[in-house]
């Protein structure tokens, strides 16, 4: 291993919270909760499996029934999510882990056949394709524009969400303002066509992410609060228009609040926007990387490769799917299990979820070593 990549495997920080090791378990929405978004036991089972991970990130939730994306996904704004959460963060913190939650709103990616509520968004553009509903695909429904209530409403909804993972036993959250949902339809062009403020110039277009940020980092404290962000993402048809200029200008308003970290989804350090986010973020980066091949050393490259270039933490997330013993095969060196891309959404149950060998286990039907992932690039 070179240097970079064993720093992997060395004790980090972050504000208030101490890491075993710089391996960051990458959100991933998974569809196992309940119809109404508590998480479940099953998924008690899945994290905690996971806990050797120097910080977990769960899955996106929803701070309310409008930002519902698909069917059985999580949320965070009823009393029964809380309880739902606790399980799981008790049996993570059992196994000796540590968990942020991820606060993710929907916007325009979401269906009245799953939420029962016209989506909202920044204007009406609808989604350039199909959404997934309890009935199957259905054609992406016109979202309805938030009026300045809408937003003044949601920002509040975030903080309470916030407020409530707290309680829910997690050490933090982590504001998503990636992969072309509600936040990040905000920061793009083709999706915030807005002459209020919150649209037109790329210092418009930044408000809402950062008031969300603020508002979030106010309720909780900016210690506990880590920014999701994937820069030149295109994602359920984000276009973003200037992104060389979005994510500095998002780094110099955000970058004094103190927040946990800047996590980087779709990192590539030899792009000029992960210089410039570098350069100007005075606190720690996660950097989130594109593996073409899903492997042992594929993910040992990638990661050195970024904390050369400065990220702090790496975060690894269809590696993570498939290995609960992550950390320890990539120390190893020792082979992945493949990943079963069938039963990766949609699908409920143990299979492809809990059910995924470690090393000492029954060991998988070969190993990922010279698997190139199906559907081309891949987030980690």
């Amino acid at each position: 291993m070179t240097q970079h990549t064993t720093a992997l495997f060395e004790p980090a920080r972050l504000p208030g919270l101490d890491l075993p090791n710089r391996l960051v378990m990458a959100p991933l929405t998974r569809n196992r909760a309940q119809a109404d978004g508590t998480p479940t036991p099953l998924m008690a089972t899945y994290y905690a499996q996971r806990a050797a991970a120097g910080l977990i990130i769960a899955e996106a939730a929803t701070p309310n029934a409008v930002g519902q994306t698909y069917p059985n996904i999580t949320a965070v704004h009823t009393p029964a999510h809380v309880a739902g959460w606790r399980r799981v963060t008790d049996a993570v913190r059992d196994a000796g882990g540590r968990m942020f939650l991820q606060l993710q709103h929907g916007g325009r990616v979401g269906h009245p056949a799953t939420s029962g509520l016209t989506p909202v968004a920044p204007s009406p553009v609808p989604l350039p394709e199909t959404v997934f509903t309890p009935e199957g695909h259905q054609p992406a429904p016109v979202p309805r524009e938030m009026t300045a209530e809408d937003i003044r409403t949601t920002i509040a909804d975030f903080a309470k969400a916030a407020r409530n993972a707290l309680d829910a036993g997690f050490e933090g959250v982590e504001v998503h303002s990636a992969n072309g949902h509600l936040l990040h339809q905000f920061l793009a062009r083709n999706t915030n066509h807005r002459t209020d403020g919150y649209g037109g110039p790329v210092a418009a277009r930044i408000r809402f992410t950062a008031e969300v940020t603020e508002a979030v980092a106010a309720e909780v404290g900016a210690d506990r609060v880590g920014l999701r962000v994937s820069p030149g993402n295109t994602v359920n048809g984000i276009e973003e228009g200037e992104t060389e200029e979005i994510y500095p200008a998002l780094v110099e308003r955000l970058g004094g609040l103190g927040l946990a970290y800047l996590h980087l989804g779709y990192a590539d350090p030899d792009t000029p926007v992960f210089r410039k986010v570098r350069a100007g973020w005075p606190g720690v980066i996660v950097a989130n990387p594109v593996l073409k091949e899903i492997s042992t050393g594929g993910a040992l490259r990638a990661s050195g490769a970024l904390l050369a270039a400065g990220a702090d933490l790496i975060a690894l997330g269809r590696s993570f799917l498939a290995n609960p013993d992550l950390v320890t095969r990539l120390r190893l060196g020792a082979p992945l299990n493949e990943m079963r891309d069938r039963y990766f959404m949609y699908v409920g149950g143990a299979t492809g979820y809990t059910d995924y060998p470690t090393l000492d286990a029954q060991p998988a039907s070969g190993s990922s070593d010279a698997i190139v992932a199906l559907d081309g690039d891949r987030v980690a």
